[in-house]
């Protein structure tokens, strides 16, 4: 006997509490946040069982006025929901094709994002729940990225208010859901979700426009770490890519300048140093060893230095002193790192340091204090007075100091992360600990200092913000994947990026999100802004550079 639509509901509800639904009367729940939870909807248990087939039913009813569509989702939910919807089709008496997007791009093979082949019918999103909606977004933008059109998402529960999802509507996405949270009055219903999650403020809109795209050839996946930043003038931009090449694009329209190569590297490593811009020059290092020095304007060289084997450190250019800072690294035993001071203009080494350890971290350098420091993957970091490369102190940490370094000069301080899991400042003089902030995993980015407040990124997913006189922290916000990305400053906005591929533009004061743009791959490096055409430069991990404006 065929059930009608309102039996099926009833049925899998009760499947749903009986088997979905949890509470923390018996067991201990935890939030993505790390924090303890009321209740939680796990449905695995269903999802893997017979009642598959009845959210499947009740899926296709809902959809069969959709015309022809494919259906697809986001790991691991809706691999079995997708793989059931294809059976289901096939029960009905039709061919149903169906794919899955990856959490993350495979880093062997065919190094994948999506699996199974997307067809050209339109895209019904498939998925056990709905809260915030960045994960389907995100779907959706990986999918639009292919030329293709979703057309509605489709889950068993949601949790918000239609309303709430106004950007799936601005793009004529419909919202199906088989029940909400006041079907299940244990969870406390939408309402006093709603509450928690205050709705009265409304969600954050994708406020940027795309002026250009460029995209390096041969991008390598495999390496999930900050690779070359983009660092600009006046009138260009410049970036290293996984294939060897530093980039040179005009910031108007994208187009190639010019382009320089190197020949080799180490592995799938070529260019993972950022590139430091100043007197007409760009200045970078690269896995062949060698520290360039181009001619900003052609790209021809105006000399090389060869005495390194590795070169995974960015530069950083001393002004004042006509001196630029790197790290290096080497093959030799207890001799694995350094840092060089290189004349400028010239190339001609003013001083260097060797250490055990390689030293793929970022120097800083202080002009008021006249120090440069630079870490270690030993946990050390190592303070030397810039002119002449004297040794001033030593700090030790538990965890490899990889990324850079912040500077407050008005206290006097320096700020860095480690893989410690603690980000720390220090007196700029004599390396003595002032503060000292833990976090949940270690720390890969370097922090930003603005106006007292010091900025920074976690592997623990959230973004934290310190005030340097106490060492309190102000706010946390967390995102949906990893930071490695540094945090940047513009026109009073917090912009920063992190793994799930999205570009957060908070309130530096409060941590509220106020706007951000979705990309299809992880945001792993610092983005640039041209403060006098107001763009911003956005890079991901596959080598893609975004040219963006703010919405008026």
């Amino acid at each position: 006997m065929i059930q009608s639509d309102q039996e099926l509901l009833e049925k899998l509800r009760a499947e749903i509490i009986e088997r979905a639904f949890a509470t923390n009367e018996n067991r201990h729940i935890i939030s993505p946040r790390g924090v303890d939870m009321t209740w939680i909807f796990d449905f695995r248990p269903i999802l893997l069982s017979k009642t598959l087939d009845t959210i499947c039913e009740l899926f296709w009813r809902r959809l069969q006025g959709e015309g022809s569509f494919q259906v697809g989702g986001l790991e691991t939910a809706a691999i079995a929901l997708v793989a059931g919807m294809a059976m289901k089709g096939r029960e009905k008496g039709g061919d149903l094709h169906g794919f899955y997007i990856r959490k993350s791009r495979r880093k062997d093979g065919f190094q994948k994002g999506i699996e199974g082949d997307v067809g050209q019918e339109p895209i019904i999103l498939l998925d056990d729940a709905m809260n915030s909606g960045k994960s389907i977004m995100r779907q959706i933008k990986a999918l639009e990225a292919e030329g293709k059109k979703v057309r509605a998402v489709c889950v068993i529960i949601r949790f918000r208010d239609v309303s709430f999802y106004e950007e799936f509507a601005k793009r004529g996405i419909k919202i199906i859901s088989l029940f909400t949270l006041d079907d299940f009055p244990a969870s406390e219903g939408m309402k006093v979700f709603a509450v928690r999650s205050r709705p009265m403020i409304a969600p954050p809109k994708d406020g940027f426009d795309i002026e250009w795209q460029f995209a390096s050839d041969h991008p390598s996946y495999f390496r999930i770490l900050p690779k070359s930043a983009p660092a600009i003038d006046e009138t260009r931009l410049y970036f290293g890519a996984d294939n060897g090449i530093l980039w040179a694009l005009n910031q108007f329209d994208g187009s190639v300048a010019w382009k320089f190569r190197t020949l080799y590297g180490t592995g799938d490593k070529r260019i993972f140093s950022s590139p430091a811009v100043w007197n007409c020059t760009v200045y970078f290092g690269a896995y062949d060893g060698n520290f360039y020095a181009l001619d900003a304007s052609t790209g021809k060289k105006k000399w090389v230095y060869l005495e390194a084997d590795w070169i995974g450190s960015s530069p950083v250019v001393a002004e004042d002193l006509g001196t630029v800072f790197v790290g290096l690294e080497f093959g030799l035993w207890k001799k694995k790192g350094g840092i060089t001071a290189l004349d400028a203009k010239t190339g001609e080494k003013k001083w260097w340091h060797e250490m055990e350890t390689y030293v793929h971290s970022t120097p800083g350098y202080s002009r008021k204090s006249g120090i440069v420091v630079v870490g270690s993957t030993e946990g050390n970091v190592y303070a030397f007075e810039a002119r002449n490369g004297k040794p001033l102190w030593t700090y030790k940490t538990e965890g490899a100091v990889r990324a850079g370094f912040a500077f407050d000069e008005k206290r006097g301080i320096v700020c860095f992360g480690s893989e410690d899991k603690y980000m720390y400042a220090l007196k700029i003089k004599n390396g003595e600990l002032v503060h000292k902030i833990e976090t949940l995993e270690p720390i890969y980015s370097t922090p930003l200092v603005h106006e007292g407040t010091l900025y920074f990124g976690v592997l623990d997913k959230r973004m934290f913000s310190v005030d340097l006189d106490t060492g309190a922290v102000n706010w946390k916000f967390w995102t949906m994947s990893r930071i490695f990305s540094t945090p940047v400053i513009a026109d009073g906005r917090l912009y920063f990026g992190s793994n799930d591929g999205r570009l957060y533009e908070l309130d530096p004061k409060t941590g509220a999100e106020t706007s951000y743009f979705q990309t299809t791959e992880r945001i792993v490096n610092k983005i640039a802004y041209n403060s006098g055409t107001k763009r911003l430069f956005v890079p991901t991990y596959a080598n893609e550079i975004y040219c963006l404006t703010r919405h008026e």
